[in-house]
């Protein structure tokens, strides 16, 4: 039992910290958590809130797990942590196995790094490694989405969307980056030629200094949460095989269940060349991430100018974040999670519907565990975050998007709660 006081923690907070995508000197309120147990935090003051972002999207089997708090503990007892460059470990080379056997064939080469960011960072290398040393080093460009986000380090940054991203400040030194607009086909329907036109346009014309597209396939996440058509992902395949250009998905948000399928690609049964995870690897108890590519990519690679891959995080495959993610892995898979997700995106969809009849609400969408609704204008977080607190629930909000994406363990009576008082603060900020 943590005997910390909610006043010296939020005034060290205020002396020392610096938030995330906040202001150092004109700080929001903020809310000490002093556990987590289930769906709930706990907060300094004694209050509880239903926690309905899966702290940022990865806590998938809630907090304080009995399975996952063993594979730390017992890990722990035989090592926490040792260099990857030359030595290996059980954990490591286990998980490796594991993610090579449950993604699309083809993807069996593993490499390991500290977040999802640096994931895209490692994917990026890859492709751009892989055409050097395959005779051709004038493929150094890549193709995103607009309204696509990748994450906040430099190279992830200049593939998310330059003007309605977050990142827009630094425009003027990130590389410069081929976008394609993002796709608008509805989930539940096929593409027309006329959705591809751009993207195969852009490709045809550039394909020579193109290395690589990278996508979210399925589900835009911190960009918009545009839900789109599989169909899109089919075609784009097939694009990139006929013009020579690599794959990237990046599954960061979306794998491991959140889309109502273990991979968001499985919704279009279409393999990329090289595949980025993290968030829910582990649970959300520890940072790990991995980029998978084809032994194809990884030879060519090996036997080009560097003899090697040019990338070697310190904490690379951490035995205990593998460890865990080997146990939120197994646990996973030893529910009948798919039914699981099927229970929430109905009761997402029940529960947010009302929102739909606000006139300042422009759309409701739910898909497996996400439920978003879009407003015509952005919130004021100022006013939102503790609209939220007040109804005993964490929501946090971005831009136009009020959305949850609650842990699975999540029960009918919790996910009403939370629904109820997503709707209860968009109709009061009207």
């Amino acid at each position: 039992m943590s005997t910390w006081s909610g006043t010296t923690i939020s005034t060290w907070d205020r002396q020392h910290v610096w938030h995330p995508y906040a202001s150092a000197t004109d700080a929001p309120e903020v809310y000490p958590v002093v556990s987590a147990a289930g769906v709930r935090l706990k907060l300094a003051d004694g209050r509880e809130l239903i926690d309905g972002m899966a702290s940022w999207w990865c806590a998938i089997h809630g907090y304080n797990n009995g399975a996952l708090n063993r594979a730390v503990t017992e890990q722990l007892h035989d090592m926490s942590h040792v260099m990857f460059g030359g030595l290996t470990h059980p954990p490591g080379a286990k998980l490796a196995r594991m993610l090579a056997e449950l993604t699309p064939a083809g993807l069996d080469r593993v490499f390991f790094s500290d977040s999802g960011s640096v994931s895209v960072e490692v994917a990026l290398k890859m492709a751009l490694q892989y055409w050097h040393s395959a005779g051709r080093p004038g493929k150094q460009k890549l193709v995103a989405l607009r309204s696509g986000y990748h994450g906040d380090t430099f190279g992830a940054m200049s593939l998310c969307d330059p003007v309605t991203g977050m990142h827009h400040l630094f425009g003027d030194v990130l590389p410069r980056q081929f976008f394609a607009p993002a796709p608008t086909r509805p989930f539940d329907e096929a593409c027309s030629d006329s959705d591809m036109q751009d993207i195969t346009e852009l490709i045809a014309n550039h394909h020579e200094e193109i290395a690589a597209v990278i996508v979210e396939p399925v589900v835009q996440g911190a960009g918009g949460m545009n839900f789109y058509s599989p169909d899109y992902l089919v075609r784009l395949r097939a694009l990139c095989d006929e013009w020579d250009v690599l794959l990237i998905f990046d599954e960061i948000a979306t794998g491991f269940g959140r889309t109502g399928k273990l991979f968001a690609l499985e919704h279009a049964g279409v393999n990329p060349d090289i595949l980025c995870l993290g968030k829910a690897l582990t649970g959300g108890y520890m940072t790990l991430a991995a980029t998978l590519c084809s032994d194809v990519i990884a030879g060519v690679i090996s036997e080009g100018e560097a003899g090697a891959f040019m990338h070697g995080p310190t904490f690379m495959a951490n035995p205990l974040a593998c460890a865990t993610a080997i146990a939120s892995i197994e646990l996973l898979l030893s529910q009948p999670w798919q039914r699981n997700i099927q229970r929430l995106n109905g009761e997402l969809a029940a529960g947010l519907a009302p929102a739909a009849e606000l006139r300042h609400v422009r759309e409701v969408r739910t898909l497996g565990a996400i439920g978003v609704i879009e407003l015509e204008q952005p919130v004021d977080m100022r006013t939102v975050q503790p609209l939220f607190v007040e109804r005993g629930v964490w929501v946090r909000p971005f831009g136009r998007l009020v959305y949850c994406m609650p842990p699975y363990i999540m029960n009918s009576g919790d996910t009403a709660s939370l629904t109820a008082a997503m709707v209860d603060v968009v109709a009061a900020i009207r």
